[in-house]
């Protein structure tokens, strides 16, 4: 069984790079045909999803954000990192990793998610 646990800050100020981590047991992020991937909802919205790393390292983000994000990995801990830059109150969410399969079409093992607000 696959689990992911989201680290990271609950509290960043205006203008900061967030960091998030997710660490992933039960399973390798090198897998093949995964893609690990970061989502968001923030108060009262759905779910937007940021981007994701896929199993060769490859990266694809949403549009939206593509300018401020930065998805890495690091194999040796079996965990992928969310960089989100220049965060504003906007920004405020509950931030979940999670697995991807079918080109990252479908998610079907998620974290537990990990709020992060955004305040000065």
């Amino acid at each position: 069984q696959v689990q992911l646990q989201e680290s990271g800050p609950g509290l960043v100020k205006p203008s900061q790079t967030l960091s998030l981590t997710c660490t992933v047991s039960g399973g390798s992020i090198t897998s093949n045909y995964y893609y690990w991937s970061w989502i968001r909802q923030a108060p009262g919205k759905g779910l937007e999803w940021i981007g994701y790393i896929g199993y060769s390292g490859s990266t694809v983000y949403s549009p939206s954000l593509k300018s401020r994000t930065s998805i890495s990995r690091d194999t040796s801990k079996n965990q992928f990192t969310l960089q989100l830059s220049s965060m504003t109150p906007e920004d405020t969410a509950v931030y979940y990793c999670a697995r991807g399969v079918y080109s990252g079409t479908y998610l079907d093992f998620w974290g537990r998610g990990t709020q992060v607000t955004v305040s000065s």
